[in-house]
Formats: C-alpha cells, structure tokens, sequence
C-alpha cells in the first residue's frame, strides 16, 4: 500500500499542479422527471420534466475532477458558437476552471448529452453532435495556445473521445512540445487512434480498448495482459502503461508487471470512473508519486466515485478519509 504520512505529503502537493486538458469537450445534460401516463401518439412513456441540470462531460469532467482535487486547470477544446457553448463556459467559470482557451467554432454544435430520468432510472438519451475532425485552422490556434502557455503548466492530459479535437496532426504536436519542454503527456485513448499518442508519457486504456486495439475478444491469462502491455509500451515509445480493469483493479507496466487491488466498496455508478482515475493518476504523478503510488491514490479515487450516483468527483478529504477507513479493515 501507501504510509498516511507519504499520502499526505502528495496529496498536500495537489494544489501547487496546473495540469491541460486537451480533448473533446461536451455538455451532459440531465432532465429528470415523472412518468404518470403512456403516450397517444405512440407506446412511449409522456416524462413531465420537473427538474433541468447541466454537468461538464467529456473531456470538461476530467477537468472537473482535477479541480475538485484543487489542482489549477485549464481546458483546450471547441464548442460551438451556440447556446449551449455559452452554458458550457459558464459552468467552466463556475467551477474556477480556466475556459480562456476555447476555441468557439461557428461551423460545429457544442456537443451535448441529453439524458431523460425518472425514479432514478434513464428513460433515453439524445446526442447533438459533429464528429468530424475539427479545421486545420483551428488545431492550430489550440496548438499555438497550447505552445505559448506551456511554461505555465505542470502536465498535460488528452482526453479523447474520438469526437474530433485529438486529431493526429493535434496530438503528435503537444507530445512534441510537451516532451520539448519536459512535461509529461497522459492520454487517456480510443483504440482506432493509439498510433497518434507516440512519445507520450503514458496511455490508460481500460480491458476492452486494449482488447479492441490488439483485435482480440478476450485476454486468456496475466502474462497475456503483461505481453500487450508491453508491445504498447515498446511501439508507442511510452515510459509506462496503465489497464484499468473495473472490478480487478489495474495492472500497471513500466519495466515489468504489476496489480493493484479494487478498492470499491458498493458499486452503484461507474460514470465517469475512468475521468476520476486519470485525472488522479497525472495528479499525483505531478504532485510527486511514482507509478506505484499514483496507481494507489488514483484507485481510492476511483473507489469513492463508483460508490457514488451521476458524474462524480472525489475530493482530497475523501481520499484521506477513505484510506484511514481502509487501514481498519
């Protein structure tokens, strides 16, 4: 494990780490409501919405769960030049992340994620989105951004979803600048574009990307996790990999193998579990950890939230509080 005093130290260092977020930014939209009748029209249940809620998604909730460890963050991505890209910014500024680097592009809708609920449970989800890789004009602003401010920032995070900012011409060049300017490159990947992230630092794949990036339907033992964690590692020329592995933990590699336990209690919601991880790992890796430690830290992160319901967060209180109520066992 971890000594308290060792966890304390790095998590008193959060707050001393800028960290970019560079990916695809969404809005997750959640409108929730009472189901008292079915349709005419059609055998669909008629939702009266009582409440309407906006919640940073994408790429923005790793940003969020950095600053909800008090790290410095600002964001690199584009939003339309709609409504939605203004209620976008605004929750950015309500949460103190920095949002002076967005990009707004008339030409594509803010990407935003409309979820019905009732009684606790989703009804549908509506997507508004464009897909398509962003102009060529604009991942250069987000580059030449990205460039000026560079010696202001700890570490740099791409999260991408495969929705268009991480092109390759736009990943390749932050790892560029980053490794130039000796900053670490976390991504947290699609496996259609693995190839794009040469020369980070570290890519976090779950089992499934890994999977789906090696073309396989299943891993048939450790020692096959260890030999593709590796391949990664030695094709990207990456300093480690890190699997999460839901409810077996994570397998970390940097020259060899090695697992970390679960730690999830109860299970209610795995959204956004994969954010609260990453953003935790680059933190405590900025915040002076070594692979070993950062993979514990961000595991207890990723612990607290799945134990929570909706897009959540953990908190440095809740890490340390976490820790001492695991020690008793």
């Amino acid at each position: 494990m971890i000594s308290a005093k060792r966890l304390k130290e790095i998590l008193e260092n959060f707050n001393k780490v800028k960290i970019a977020v560079v990916g695809d930014m969404m809005l997750d939209e959640y409108l929730i409501g009472k189901v008292n009748r079915i349709s005419p029209e059609a055998p669909v249940p008629v939702v009266n919405i009582e409440e309407e809620r906006f919640v940073l998604g994408g790429a923005s909730n790793v940003a969020n769960n950095l600053k909800s460890l008090d790290a410095e963050v600002v964001v690199y991505g584009v939003v339309g030049r709609d409504e939605n890209g203004e209620k976008f910014i605004n929750e950015l500024n309500l949460k103190k992340i920095d949002a002076s680097a967005i990009v707004k592009d008339p030409m594509r809708p803010t990407i935003i994620k409309s979820r019905v609920l009732s009684q606790g449970q989703q009804l549908l989800r509506l997507d508004r989105e464009k897909d398509t890789e962003i102009s060529k004009e604009i991942q250069n602003v987000i580059i030449k951004n990205l460039k000026e401010n560079i010696d202001s920032i700890d570490a740099i995070l791409l999260s991408d979803y495969n929705k268009g900012v991480l092109t390759k011409y736009v990943s390749e060049e932050i790892i560029n600048i980053a490794n130039k300017n000796n900053k670490k490159t976390i991504v947290d990947p699609k496996p259609q574009n693995f190839k794009n992230y040469k020369g980070a630092t570290s890519v976090t794949p779950n089992r499934k990307e890994l999977l789906d990036y090696f073309g396989m339907k299943k891993f048939k033992s450790e020692d096959e996790i260890a030999q593709k964690m590796k391949e990664i590692k030695n094709e990207l020329e990456l300093d480690n990999v890190v699997l999460t592995r839901s409810e077996e933990g994570i397998s970390l590699f940097e020259n060899e193998h090695k697992r970390i336990p679960t730690v999830a209690r109860e299970v209610y919601d795995v959204t956004g579990a994969g954010d609260t991880f990453i953003s935790t790992f680059l933190l405590s890796i900025s915040a002076g950890a070594n692979l070993y430690e950062a993979g514990v830290i961000a595991n207890m992160a990723s612990g607290i939230v799945v134990g929570k319901v909706g897009t959540a967060t953990a908190t440095r209180k809740e890490i340390l509080e976490f820790y001492h109520d695991e020690m008793k066992k």
